[in-house]
């Protein structure tokens, strides 16, 4: 059976290749900004800061299904390009399994310490109740969170993107029409948001199952044999990954306790709207770093230097491309995109709508450090990729969240990750540089300098 991997590639069916896997991820996006929508419209603000607040765990959770998933179909990917498919199936199984018991381990931590836990996110005595809805009925599915985002990424290793993008669509469907009936209909309030988006997600994981159950499938579920290495490789290759969502936990939790001192709980409302369009846009560039990502496993598994080439080139002109035009359509966009969870003229959309307008500076250059750190990923070079990730998502946002609000308040707060970004871009495209010999792409930058 002929893997989608093996094909050549031109800019155009590259970008074919990948709009599925980019749509996909827009939906898994809607999951979330559903949910945000409903509840600032139908429940309130304080709802919308409360479900902000314990968003961290949330990213715990999807940092587990994305960390095994990415640095584990490095690893299933690039084992099929060596033609070692019993192996990779074998893999396959093992890290899915593993990414299912570590997830549930964080379920039943959460479930009996979950009083404790909201209060030390930073919770009020007014935003109790609804934090805790919220988190309680989002934990009780994680298995589904998991495996939903997991399959996700091994349904475009198994080449078979579009049957992802279907599932998500449908997943989505489900959410929508659930958080009308959980949250309007019968005024369910965050706990039927809670709901609606896990509902949504059992939908891709059973497509998912069903499809890996079936013998017949290039890539499929098989008796795994304990290998506690390739367990240990597929996390520390995905930890770029994993990082990136623990840092988004810690840099919500900062936003939070900044933005509450300065602008109180409509600070935290704002904020919470702005990651919700950010989580939007950057998931188009999510989308096709994971899409590209088993190509460029399997083609350097297989050591194919042509193949490697094109593959760098072309993202890098799509991403550039995309990072252009979705700053300007975000910016020209950027009152459509507030009023969709607030009313325009209150003063949550004027602090968000300002707030938006520099933070949306980040876009322009965002999607080049998401891909870098993805390619490092498939080039099964976790160091390189953590390090990148940690850098962009956590100690440069750490240092401009200590630096800038001091120089300018609150435009300051605005402004740190636009900050976070522009330095990684530097950095980023040094490595890709750094190791153009190594990774066969060397000649990307020897028709470059043709040009120049």
């Amino acid at each position: 059976m002929e893997n989608s991997l093996q094909r050549k590639i031109t800019l155009t069916s590259l970008i074919r290749y990948t709009f599925p896997t980019v749509v996909m991820m827009i939906f898994f996006s809607f999951y979330t900004i559903i949910d945000g929508m409903f509840i600032s419209r139908f429940v309130g603000a304080n709802a919308l800061s409360a479900t902000n607040i314990v968003f961290p765990i949330i990213n715990l959770i999807l940092g587990v299904g994305i960390m095994f998933a990415t640095g584990g179909s490095a690893i299933v990917a690039k084992k099929m390009g060596e033609g070692k498919i019993d192996e990779a199936r074998e893999n396959f199984t093992l890290i899915t399994l593993s990414a299912l018991v570590v997830g549930i381990v964080i379920e039943v931590i959460t479930i009996v310490f979950i009083k404790e836990i909201i209060y030390a996110l930073g919770s009020t005595e007014a935003l109790y109740f609804n934090c805790r809805e919220y988190l309680l009925y989002m934990v009780i599915f994680t298995p589904f969170i998991i495996l939903k985002l997991y399959f996700d990424y091994f349904l475009v290793t198994a080449g078979v993107p579009k049957l992802g993008l279907i599932s998500s669509i449908a997943g989505g469907i489900v959410n929508i029409v659930l958080d009308y009936v959980f949250i309007i209909e019968l005024n369910m309030g965050v706990r039927g948001a809670a709901m609606a988006t896990c509902i949504g997600y059992i939908v891709p994981s059973f497509v998912g199952i069903f499809y890996f159950l079936n013998k017949k499938h290039n890539l499929h579920f098989v008796k795994p044999k304990f290998n506690f290495n390739v367990i240990i490789k597929s996390c520390s290759n995905g930890s770029s990954e994993m990082i990136t969502q623990l840092a988004s936990a810690v840099t919500t939790f900062l936003y939070n306790l900044v933005l509450i001192k300065l602008l109180g709980e409509d600070g935290v409302a704002s904020i919470t709207i702005i990651l919700y369009v950010q989580m939007l846009l950057n998931a188009a560039y999510m989308g096709f770093t994971s899409g590209v990502q088993p190509r460029i496993s399997y083609s350097y598994g297989s050591q194919d230097e042509k193949q490697l080439e094109r593959l760098i080139k072309y993202s890098l002109i799509i991403i550039s491309v995309f990072g252009i035009a979705t700053f300007v359509l975000s910016r020209q966009m950027s009152e459509i995109l507030i009023t969709i969870f607030t009313a325009k003229g209150t003063d949550l959309f004027d602090i968000a709508h300002n707030g938006f307008m520099l933070f949306s500076i980040s876009f322009l250059v965002g999607g080049i450090n998401i891909f870098t750190s993805g390619m490092f990923t498939a080039f099964s070079n976790g160091k390189v990729s953590a390090f990148l990730s940690l850098l962009r998502t956590f100690v440069l946002f750490t240092i401009g969240m200590v630096i800038l609000p001091k120089i300018m308040g609150v435009n300051g707060v605005w402004l740190v990750v636009p900050f976070a970004e522009i330095i990684t871009l530097v950095i980023s495209l040094s490595y890709i540089y750094k190791y153009r010999k190594k990774y066969m792409y060397d000649k990307v930058f020897m028709k470059l300098k043709k040009i120049v």
